[in-house]
């Protein structure tokens, strides 16, 4: 199945000087969506840089039918419905992946998203 791969950012400068309660709230959605497509084995990998200043951002690795429905899928993200989060995507295809990549993801549900923002 083909793979791509979209990138978010915060949409509002500052965001990780004080997130509002809604921009928090979508995040928590985010989270949970993300979550959900993993247990389902959509996304195999999601993450974020952990700089907190304009130049981060996230990413998530995702398998899709086609071009779009990986564009719905991305649209679908809670946090990018609402303008938290702007998102670009790009076709993409993973060449090497590390066996010691499954040591270093947390348990499903172990890491929530509080304080991940």
């Amino acid at each position: 199945m083909p793979q791509f791969l979209y990138r978010v950012q915060p949409a509002r400068p500052g965001f990780f000087g004080g997130p509002t309660a809604d921009e928090e709230a979508a995040v928590g959605e985010h989270f949970a969506y993300l979550e959900d497509l993993t247990r389902r084995r959509v996304v195999l990998l999601a993450g974020r840089t952990l700089n907190e200043d304009s130049s981060t951002f996230g990413i998530v690795i995702f398998e899709a039918s086609s071009d779009a429905a990986a564009r719905d899928l991305m649209a679908r993200d809670p946090a990018v419905r609402a303008g938290v989060f702007s998102a670009e995507l790009f076709p993409y295809r993973i060449a090497l992946a590390s066996p010691h990549l499954l040591d270093l993801a947390p348990p499903q549900g172990a890491q929530k998203y509080k304080g991940q923002i």
